[in-house]
């Protein structure tokens, strides 16, 4: 594209935002390009925990409307994207001696109420919390929530035996990163330009138009036209705003650091669990890629986005004395297999703690000195697609948006198939593909659904896929990774659009790598 050709919108950010108002703009005839300094989804998008959910305990700080948003855009997405996500039953065990600490708005109350009771919450206001999270978002997909005997229940056989109650609720699993690498290649099929390892290098107003200065990973620069610019840089937004787009504003961002580690299988059955601690916060325990689990998170505070997010010590040993609190056997250090931390950028409301900072979004235009920007704070993964519709309707003050909300209920590439569909594409995998067995057929399928299909198309035996790079992962999928979704290095496929990294070792991770710069090199 040529420096005096003007697209409507350059996006500045390749996470989930920046692919959600991709897509959501593209849908709409607007022409758009979008730039990511690094992979998509390479920060915050591919750190959370992974979670389409209304926030239960963001009931505590009155965020009504954040939880309704939030319940409702769960089984929105679910209907949308049944391979990558997908419902979960959590248990959340019942303390019957309780303390009460922490900051919330409910907790202070209870201190002056209650003060008897410190720590973790009582069983009336867990009652209530899960009566108004069934009802709030109006939910027909999911079931509701029902009390558990744990001395009898499977659920309860990992836990310390003086749990004898839980409550079960419903909430949805989601494949994070894969769910923002199929935004952008949604938008790219809807006619965006997809720029991934290209940085913004500054911008500035030219009358009714940004200039956009890009370098891509070669070092090339170049320069883009647009009537209007997206700020969704994440952890960056705030250094975007002062330092490369120049404009001083009063909004800002807060960055907190949420950490995880995933250990060996705690436990067989395919339950989730929500544990509460005596400072007021909580953690999940997941079951994760079949042979572990998933354990967090953390809220630290973070002070630069250039500092790559790490797992502390410290972190590491909060959640294993978490856990450890709630299962029967103590979680060592032994047993963690992989950590991994990514930074939040959560709109600063001036909340005292991390925990207690909103994590609502706001979306803010600046048109004072010509062509307008949006820039984007905070939000969660679940309100992502209703944060793309909120955002073009502020777009639409400024382009002409013909169209309006199209996205709720057209399905993502390969999510053309019935929520509880899955067995039902896997059975028909291996009766066509008799070499998968069911653990591979079950991973093309979450991975890309119907689509699996093409992806096999034509295949034989497994060496038709061409050169095995372990754990399931072939030549062909490789190329369609980075054909269609972007991928460039071997960490994109083996941490961002699969976590086959877990099972890989270092010296087939550096093949794949060197395969795929290969291939790169081949195709100029």
């Amino acid at each position: 594209m040529a420096a005096e050709e003007t697209v409507d919108l350059f996006i500045i950010g390749g996470g989930i935002n920046g692919c959600g108002i991709a897509r959501d703009a593209s849908g709409r005839g607007l022409s758009v390009a979008l730039a990511e300094m690094n992979d998509l989804a390479s920060a915050t998008s591919s750190a959370s925990t992974k979670l389409f959910h209304g926030g239960l305990r963001y009931l505590e700080y009155f965020e009504f409307r954040l939880v309704r948003e939030a319940l409702i855009e769960r089984e929105t997405l679910l209907r949308a994207m049944p391979h990558i996500s997908w419902p979960m039953r959590f248990v959340l065990p019942y303390h019957h001696s309780m303390r009460f600490e922490g900051e919330t708005p409910t907790s202070k109350l209870l201190n002056v109420v209650m003060p008897w009771m410190r720590g973790r919450r009582p069983a009336w206001l867990i009652r209530l919390g899960l009566l108004m999270y069934d009802t709030l978002g109006g939910r027909k997909i999911l079931p509701g929530t029902s009390t558990v005997d744990l001395p009898t229940d499977p659920a309860g056989a990992p836990l310390n035996p003086k749990f004898k109650k839980a409550y079960e609720y419903s909430d949805c699993w989601v494949e994070d990163s894969r769910l923002v690498a199929l935004n952008a290649r949604d938008a790219a099929e809807r006619g965006a330009e997809i720029m991934v390892r290209t940085k913004v290098v500054a911008a500035e107003r030219d009358g009714a138009a940004w200039l956009v200065h890009i370098e891509g990973a070669d070092g090339t620069a170049s320069t883009r036209r647009a009537r209007m610019l997206v700020n969704a840089g994440g952890p960056w937004v705030g250094d975007i705003l002062h330092n490369r787009v120049h404009i001083d504003a009063r909004e800002g961002v807060r960055l907190v650091r949420g950490s995880h580690i995933v250990t060996r299988k705690l436990f067989d059955h395919g339950k989730c669990y929500f544990f509460q601690g005596t400072d007021g916060r909580i953690i999940f325990a997941i079951p994760y890629e079949t042979d572990f689990t998933l354990i967090g998170t953390t809220d630290m505070e973070a002070e630069d986005p250039d500092t790559r997010p790490v797992c502390t010590d410290e972190e590491k040993r909060y959640l294993l004395d978490f856990a450890s609190q709630y299962f029967k056997e103590p979680v060592e250090e032994d047993d963690i297999v992989w950590t991994y931390s990514g930074v939040r950028p959560l709109y600063d409301d001036g909340a005292k703690s991390a925990t207690a900072a909103t994590r609502d979004y706001v979306l803010k235009v600046d048109s004072a000195g010509g062509a307008p920007v949006l820039n984007v704070f905070g939000g969660k993964i679940t309100t992502y697609r209703r944060l793309a519709e909120s955002a073009l309707e502020k777009i639409g003050e400024h382009l002409d948006v013909a169209k309006g909300n199209w996205t709720a209920g057209v399905p993502l590439a390969g999510g053309d198939f019935p929520v509880r569909g899955v067995p039902d594409l896997v059975a028909e995998l291996r009766s066509k593909y008799p070499f998968l067995d069911d653990r591979w057929a079950l991973r093309l399928v979450r991975a890309y659904g119907t689509e699996a299909r093409v992806l096999l198309e034509g295949a034989q035996t497994a060496a038709d896929l061409g050169r095995d790079f372990g754990a399931t992962l072939t030549e062909r999928e490789v190329a369609w990774l980075m054909d269609r979704e972007f991928a460039r290095e071997a960490a994109d496929v083996v941490w961002r659009r699969s976590k086959l990294g877990l099972r890989m070792s270092a010296e087939e991770i550096a093949a794949l790598d060197a395969w795929m710069a290969a291939r790169l090199t081949e195709d100029g």
